[in-house]
């Protein structure tokens, strides 16, 4: 038999999995991976306002993030500058930031191994919760928009002209990346939460034939990392969260020994 310790990151492990499995598409879709990574390093800050301001961290966390996207989207909109540079400003400012506000308040010390790589033996049942009301409302978003944001991905114009509105779409993706970043970040760290997003979608891509099977796919690619990762941690006494990564690449890599007639590009 399992500890308890174990059981409850095992639920939390597969929960965030599950949200990040079809979320996670959208991001290798979009070009979005060194924006997950951005908004991670935003979540740091938000760990740093949280112990500044005695708030809960998941509602610090996702308010900065969520600042974070809005700011990247009002510089987008003032021009002079490509996405990748701004992205590369506002990531490493954020991660500078929340490492001087948290440094600087005395008696406070912050374990930022913990922040960085995530720590899914501490968790708590009500953190299993609050990833459970989150992953219910995120893929019901999902599922609502599925069809608007699949057609905004595949081409914003045709989108546009029949009315599915995908500056909005991307406003939700935005939205959503906050939202997983602010319940995952105790499980999988700062580092590690856009790998979660990537790598599973990344390796379901080349065993799936269209949208709704590499969602799918990429959700039980998640899942067994998350069972690998936490099985191997125990068996050989390494840090869960890389291990968990580790497994996921695991399944990419195997994922490339397969038949390369059998690739899709699941969004086209």
């Amino acid at each position: 038999m399992f500890a308890e310790f174990f059981l409850r990151a095992l639920a939390a492990g597969m929960g965030v999995a599950v949200i990040a499995g079809p979320l996670g598409c959208f991001v290798v879709w979009r070009r979005m991976a060194y924006f997950g990574e951005t908004i991670a390093h935003a979540s740091l800050l938000g760990v740093g306002l949280s112990l500044l301001t005695g708030l809960p961290p998941a509602a610090t966390i996702f308010a900065t993030a969520l600042a974070f996207a809005g700011l990247l989207a009002a510089l987008e909109r003032v021009g002079g500058y490509s996405t990748d540079s701004l992205l590369g400003i506002l990531s490493y400012s954020a991660l500078s930031l929340g490492v001087v506000v948290a440094s600087s308040m005395p008696g406070v010390r912050v374990d930022l191994s913990s922040l960085l790589f995530g720590d899914i033996l501490a968790v708590a049942w009500g953190d299993v919760v609050l990833i459970a009301v989150a992953g219910v409302a995120i893929l019901s978003l999902l599922a609502f928009f599925w069809r608007d944001l699949i057609a905004s991905t595949v081409s914003p114009e045709i989108a546009a002209a029949e009315g599915r509105r995908p500056e909005a779409m991307r406003l939700l993706l935005l939205v959503l990346v906050a939202a997983l970043v602010a319940v995952a970040i105790k499980i999988v760290g700062v580092l590690l939460v856009t790998a979660m997003l990537v790598i599973p979608a990344a390796a379901a891509r080349r065993l799936s034939a269209n949208p709704e099977r590499m969602a799918l796919a990429s959700a039980c690619i998640g899942v067994a990392a998350v069972l690998a990762g936490l099985m191997g941690s125990l068996a050989f006494d390494t840090p869960p969260g890389p291990a968990i990564v580790v497994a996921a690449l695991t399944a990419f890599l195997a994922g490339l020994a397969l038949p390369g007639g059998r690739e899709r590009r699941a969004a086209s």
